[in-house]
């Protein structure tokens, strides 16, 4: 098998009118989401595909850095393909080498007729556990009335991110609990409690707040801080007062080492297309299971993406690889947060969770097949995809790329 081609088709998907969304010292406005889909063409008519961090910087990355390395070549090995490539390149190809490995592994499975499964030891579950994600700055009722609709899918948990002040984040929990009764976990993405400018939580609030939800019964708490803060984090898990979560922000395995090894966290949290792709992934839940520290992924892309993290977390059991986020988009379900089409186009034929459990495709390669007609449906339009104005100090900024760290300005890639 001769590798032909390598392409980078980055994609955006507008949204009809933009999302408004007011939070706690500011407001956010969604325009698009971007989506980002790798193509390695082989000899034999055979394409691997992959979905990768939607942005210009990694699209760049993939055409200019690494597919010279690999066009002409001879397909073998892919799993050692990452290694080099930050060999040569240095670190910042990380994401982006995984998310080509994906793609070289769907080629050699659909070569040789089996699974990616196969290259990583096989499947140990045959469904994976999925929550229901959602929860775009609401209101306590617009929140207790989209957690109890995706709960009526079946997912055993939600996730929701609150941004809303103490006291009203506090209102949220204990409606949610209301509406959803006792078997519904409930988790708390806290993402923006320490990006809001002057109103951002201390971690005296956060603590005050962690106590107050505790009897509600809280699956975890992610992100309550900033990312770099591993020693605040370790301080409030070892207080046990409810489970703490992180990861998605983390860069490299050095970084999942300090948050794991070093206590910070309950729950880490990772997916393919940002953490070294499927060896990355490996390496962290095996680093999870030898710390006695539970996996989730973040999942918060196409069904593409979703599809690869759960053929990856299904090589592992349940008790170690324990969840895999399910984005609930609009267009999954008109009653929570705004639609995104293209996730759903892109792989027609991708599975969905029932009673929140995801089947797992059976095809070799990746097992599900990608329609190209959408990268001529949904054209890349530059930009940023979301804004954030805050009120103090009063700053407009503006994000690009669907997993940057900051809430950053025009220039972050």
């Amino acid at each position: 098998m001769i590798i032909q081609g390598i392409e980078a088709h980055l994609l955006s998907c507008p949204l009809p009118n933009p999302a408004s969304y007011e939070f706690h010292g500011g407001r956010r406005e969604i325009f698009k989401r971007d989506a980002l889909v790798l193509c390695v063409r082989g000899t034999g008519g055979l394409t691997g595909y992959a979905p990768a961090s939607a942005s210009e910087r990694t699209a760049r990355l993939v055409t200019e850095l690494l597919a010279p390395m690999l066009v002409g070549s001879k397909l073998s090995n892919p799993r050692e393909f990452s290694e080099t490539a930050r060999q040569i390149h240095g670190d910042k190809v990380n994401a982006a080498a995984g998310s080509l490995e994906v793609a070289l592994l769907d080629l050699q499975g659909k070569a040789e007729g089996c699974s990616v499964t196969e290259f990583f030891g096989g499947r140990r579950q045959e469904t994976i556990s999925c929550y229901g994600s959602a929860g775009m700055y609401g209101s306590p009722e617009q929140y207790a009335e989209e957690a109890s609709a995706v709960c009526e899918l079946g997912f055993e948990a939600y996730k929701y991110r609150p941004a809303l002040g103490p006291e009203e984040d506090f209102r949220t929990v204990e409606l949610m609990r209301q509406a959803v009764g006792s078997e519904v976990g409930l988790c708390l993405d806290a993402h923006a409690w320490w990006r809001m400018g002057d109103k951002s939580y201390s971690p005296s609030t956060v603590e005050g707040l962690a106590r107050d939800v505790a009897p509600f019964g809280i699956t975890w708490i992610e992100e309550p801080f900033p990312v770099e803060d591993r020693i605040v984090y370790a301080e409030l898990r070892a207080k046990k007062i409810v489970p703490v979560a992180a990861g998605e922000h983390e860069r490299d395995i050095v970084g999942f080492e300090k948050l794991i090894q070093g206590g910070s966290v309950d729950v880490a949290q990772a997916d393919v297309s940002h953490h070294g792709g499927f060896s990355g992934i490996h390496e962290i839940i095996n680093l999870c299971r030898t710390e006695g520290v539970t996996f989730a992924f973040h999942n918060w892309g196409t069904a593409l993406e979703t599809v690869v993290d759960a053929l990856i977390g299904s090589c592992f059991p349940r008790e170690t690889a324990r969840w895999l986020e399910y984005p609930q988009y609009a267009h999954r379900d008109s009653r929570v947060m705004y639609p995104f089409p293209l996730s759903d186009e892109l792989v027609p034929e991708a599975p969905v969770p029932e009673k929140g459990e995801l089947s797992l495709p059976d095809g070799p390669g990746l097992g599900v097949n990608v329609d190209e007609s959408v990268f001529d449906k949904f054209p890349y339009l530059p930009g940023p995809w979301s804004t954030f104005e805050l009120e103090s100090p009063p700053t407009k900024l503006n994000l690009s790329g669907d997993h940057a760290l900051p809430w950053a300005g025009d220039g972050h890639p």
